[in-house]
């Protein structure tokens, strides 16, 4: 009998194992894979299964307890340990990945003589000077009901999980600082954070037209503390988009806090988002001198006359470069070259953004997605039906690549939106919905108007812009930073954004975070898609059917990845 083999992604905050059993070709009882992780999750740390909150009879209620996966196995060929915790960086886990056949839940044989191991240590919040904040942003994680009733703060700190950290990190580091910020309004750890700074300080905040929200928390900053001075933006075409932070220490630029989230109590929380802190000299002057120029307000013609690519050559183990946007007029070196990297991506392509307008871009990777040797997945916060009208009954102004972008999501559900489960949620889910109201920790909302709970999920919940490029190979690249690949942020937007090539560590943990945040609402978009609006199925089917129902025999869940030429006999062996 041939041995099972995993590959491992390991992040701060989760670990995702990607494995395969070659044998199980020769077996139509195979069933999927039990997990066994040691130490455990229980104080004296013995050895524990990881569980599966899916069973071969549908869930009954909210109540119901998971199995382990040694009762209900894992049908997929990659899962996630999200149960990592702080205490736990730099620990060694031990992970046993075994085959098991049989014929339903009451013959279930686990075939430890073909099982895989691999040991993991959990990396470090920062790791070769690059310091990495994901949050977790999923209320219906099944993690997080053990926290349904628990007060606001606490749940807001678990879905943050350390990205609260990331601003007072960086100002504990500093003796003075630079910021420019689209939306600042977070009083719950970034606002005391600022006010607590006894340095000097300077922040750019956008504040334009009707877009006022960053203007409360700049009012309590300036009398509550003297020493940080306020600089409005709003000479720019569209938006300052900008969320980053440089630190000085002993007078001089040492490094810069950067990424997608803004600082915003929802951002942080139920917002997909993530930051970086970057101990970087070099990059640390590149931005104040960034932050310098927007503290001016130019206007967007004449900050955009320096855009360009500019190298950085201090971080170890990484070749990073700069971009900062906008570009002048209708030029597009930054999307450019992000689609000449895709269209020479070796492996695969991974995704991950609030939007994708960008035709040139996205027929890139939707190229390679059709190419027999690549992958490609992505997440999108929506994907809009250009068929569906207006509430007014007019037809929606849609970037041309909006149709491909909705047909391949139900063709080739490689690219997935995503999708809320409101109040028709599945039995034994919590709806996505504002479950968590996050208005009491912002400035910016009156008393009067955050009382008042409201039943629609928040406009934006994925909130990521990045694009990692062969993240499962040893020539990784990756794009992140504040643009949402658009026209707007090319050529009206300030933003900022990183190319990072080479720090394979990095790119894994964007991987496990990636298909974390892929696998989770892969499984929504298919049940929103199998049911009707008040989750019923919207037609006859049975338990065998049912994507929340585990089936009991191979063909049912594997489909193609044992037929070679298939996307999922390509992500089966190739571990992604």
């Amino acid at each position: 009998m041939a041995k099972a083999t995993v590959k491992v992604y390991a992040s701060p905050g989760c670990v995702l194992l990607t494995f395969d059993w070659a044998d199980g070709e020769n077996h139509p009882d195979f069933l999927g894979f039990a997990i066994e992780r040691n130490p455990g999750y229980s104080k004296n740390g013995a050895a524990e299964f990881l569980f599966n909150k899916l069973d071969f009879v549908p869930p009954k209620d909210q109540a119901a307890k998971p199995k382990t996966s040694d009762k209900a196995p894992f049908q997929k060929f990659n899962w996630w340990d999200g149960g990592i915790n702080p205490a736990d960086l730099g620990k060694v886990f031990q992970y046993t990945i075994i085959p098991v056949i049989g014929t339903g839940p009451d013959d279930l044989k686990l075939q430890h003589n073909a099982a895989a191991v691999a040991k993991v240590t959990i990396p470090q919040v920062e790791e070769n000077n690059i310091s990495t904040y994901f949050n977790r942003a999923v209320v219906s994680a099944q993690s997080f009901l053990k926290l349904k009733t628990a007060a606001l703060d606490k749940q807001m700190t678990w879905l943050a999980n350390g990205l609260q950290n990331a601003v007072p990190d960086v100002l504990q580091e500093s003796d003075a600082f630079d910021c420019a910020i689209y939306h600042l309004s977070d009083e719950l750890w970034i606002l005391p954070a600022f006010q607590a700074f006894a340095g000097r300080g300077a922040i750019t905040y956008f504040d334009k037209g009707k877009d006022t929200k960053s203007a409360a928390a700049i009012d309590v900053l300036q009398e509550s503390n003297n020493n940080i001075s306020s600089h409005k933006r709003d000479k720019i075409r569209s938006l300052m988009h900008d969320k980053f932070i440089v630190s000085y220490q002993d007078g001089k630029e040492a490094a810069v806090l950067m990424g997608s989230t803004n600082f915003t109590p929802e951002a942080q929380t139920v917002q997909a988002n993530l930051l970086h802190i970057i101990k970087s000299p070099r990059l640390a002057e590149l931005y104040a001198q960034r932050a310098h120029r927007l503290s001016a307000n130019p206007t967007t013609k004449d900050i955009a006359a320096s855009a360009g690519w500019q190298d950085v050559s201090d971080v170890t183990g990484s070749k990073i470069r700069v971009f900062f946007l906008p570009e002048p007029g209708t030029d597009r070196d930054f999307l450019n070259t992000v689609s000449e990297a895709v269209k020479h991506a070796k492996s695969s392509v991974l995704f991950c953004m609030f939007t994708a307008s960008d035709e040139e871009l996205m027929d890139a990777i939707f190229a390679q997605g059709d190419s027999k040797d690549h992958l490609i997945y992505g997440l999108l916060n929506a994907i809009d039906d250009p068929d569906r009208p207006t509430k007014k009954g007019d037809k929606r102004k849609l970037p041309p690549i909006a149709t491909t972008i909705y047909h391949r999501s139900h063709e080739k559900p490689d690219t997935l939106p995503y999708s809320a489960f409101g109040i028709d949620a599945p039995k034994g889910w919590l709806p996505e919905l504002r479950t968590i109201d996050t208005s009491p920790y912002d400035v910016s909302i009156k008393p009067s108007k955050a009382s008042k709970k409201t039943k629609t999920p928040p406009p934006i919940h994925v909130h990521h812009k990045f694009i990692v490029i062969d993240g499962d190979t040893e020539t990784p690249i990756i794009y992140t930073g504040s643009p949402n690949f658009s026209k707007n942020s090319e050529n009206a937007n300030d933003e900022n954004v990183l190319e990072i090539k080479g720090n394979v560590a990095l790119a894994h943990i964007y991987v496990a975070e990636f298909l974390r945040l892929y696998n989770h609402y892969r499984a929504r978009a298919i049940w929103a898609r199998t049911h009707d609006g008040t989750g019923k199925s919207a037609k006859a089917s049975s338990d065998e059917t049912d994507i929340l129902v585990l089936k009991k025999t191979r063909d049912e869940w594997v489909k193609g990845a044992f037929h070679k030429g298939t996307k999922e006999f390509l992500s089966r062996t190739r571990g992604l």
